[in-house]
């Protein structure tokens, strides 16, 4: 199989933003099994992967507002995280 460098790209932003959307559903059935609004420890991670892929992307195609964007996200996913792990009794 021979995929050109283009085609692999769409690829990965196809999949980060994937991952990214995937983030809503994953809340959105918690909060239904619970009746109420929660962020799932796993819509972190599904931001921060989708976030990642997203940002490599962005940057691949050198577009400074998709860049900034991401990057700024992926800061408040990690920090995010960062007080749900805390939280969690040891």
């Amino acid at each position: 199989m021979n995929v050109d460098n283009e085609t692999l790209w769409i690829s990965v932003g196809f999949i980060g933003q994937a991952l990214f959307s995937g983030r809503f559903i994953v809340q959105w059935l918690k909060s239904e099994r619970e009746k109420k609004s929660v962020f799932p420890i796993a819509f972190w991670y599904f931001s921060i992967a989708g976030g990642i892929i997203l940002a490599a992307y962005a940057i691949y195609r050198k577009d400074p507002v998709f860049i900034v964007g991401q990057l700024t996200g992926l800061l408040i996913y990690f920090r995010n995280l960062y007080f749900v792990l805390r939280e969690q009794p040891q």
